[in-house]
């Protein structure tokens, strides 16, 4: 955001989550016991702020939370980089459900870096009624570091999902964005039974000129989803983004030795005018496929960074 901004133009811009794609609001609008957008607990806002404090480290030095958004506070975990903070998002509702808009916006400094995680999972329940939206602006100054890496995403079957990651990354800047996508609860057979999910990321320049927009798009329950067709059977889809300044090419060679070949099916690429490199992985066990990602982030971060990936000391 720019400029300062009431708590109530916030929320309702939280409420608000621009286009839905038609697949994900195509369900039933009401469901008896369903509760509507704007009731307690439905629209979670998280704004973040880091800075650089005097000491060298990078501070949280600001935050506007509202459940059921929340993050504690950022611990100095990294033995290899000491001075960056990691946060952990958290959800006191257990999961993401029917009318849940969840907005999040995180701004960094200049030179300023931070580690951004979840506490766990993030489960996406059934929906009887309506959709959930998820929003993610990401906003770098000049030198900054920010390294986004959610654990995975787990839509249960009858689930209608959407959620945009949008970032701006000065060219001096590094970005590190991971994602992981489950089949869902496989174990219940329910294998990419969701009705609908949409997951977009756009990074771009301050000048707004793109440099990533990718776009998933799974239409299953009813709709037929083919997953043997899609995804070869495999139950989960691993990414890594990386945008940073030097030699592209470099950058992906240490991404693709970062990796085990038995987690599934891996590619590694240069990113257009050689501002990074990305990869994805499809494998048939997600937490290989979770290894495999958490494999070339450590591997992209010693390459760009100096420093291997830090134990996140979840669980």
């Amino acid at each position: 955001m720019t400029g300062p901004v009431s708590r109530a133009d916030r929320l309702a811009r939280a409420a608000d989550p621009g286009h839905v794609s038609p697949a994900v609001a195509a369900g039933p609008v009401n469901a008896a016991g369903s509760l509507p957008v704007g009731s307690p607990g439905k629209v979670g806002v998280l704004d973040l702020d880091y800075r650089v404090a005097d000491d060298g480290r990078t501070v949280l030095a600001d935050r506007y939370q509202k459940s059921p958004l929340q993050v504690m506070r950022p611990l100095y975990v990294d033995p290899g980089l000491p001075h960056v903070p990691v946060t952990y998002l958290m959800s006191t509702g257990g999961g993401v459900v029917g009318g849940d808009r969840l907005d999040i916006d995180v701004r960094l400094a200049d030179r300023s870096h931070a580690v951004i995680t979840t506490q766990a999972a993030t489960r996406i329940h059934r929906m009887d009624a309506g959709y959930a939206t998820q929003n993610v602006t990401l906003t770098l100054g000049a030198g900054a570091v920010c390294e986004w890496v959610p654990d995975p995403l787990i839509p249960y079957a009858g689930s209608r999902f959407q959620q945009s990651l949008r970032a701006t990354v000065p060219e001096d800047a590094v970005l590190m964005v991971s994602d992981v996508l489950t089949a869902g609860r496989v174990a219940r057979g329910e294998r990419w039974a969701v009705d609908a999910l949409v997951s977009r990321v756009e990074l771009a320049r301050p000048d707004g000129t793109p440099v990533v927009v990718d776009a998933t798009r799974i239409a299953g329950g009813s709709g037929g989803f083919d997953d043997d067709l899609v995804t070869g059977g495999s139950d989960a889809i691993g990414t890594l983004f990386v945008l940073a300044p030097g030699p592209a090419t470099d950058l992906a060679d240490s991404m693709r030795a970062g990796v085990d070949p038995s987690a599934g099916v891996c590619g590694v690429s240069t990113l257009p005018e050689g501002c990074g490199a990305w990869s994805r992985v499809v494998g048939g066990s997600p937490e290989a496929v979770e290894a495999a990602v958490r494999a070339m982030w450590s591997a992209a971060r010693g390459h760009v960074l100096g420093a291997s990936a830090p134990d996140l000391r979840k669980g």
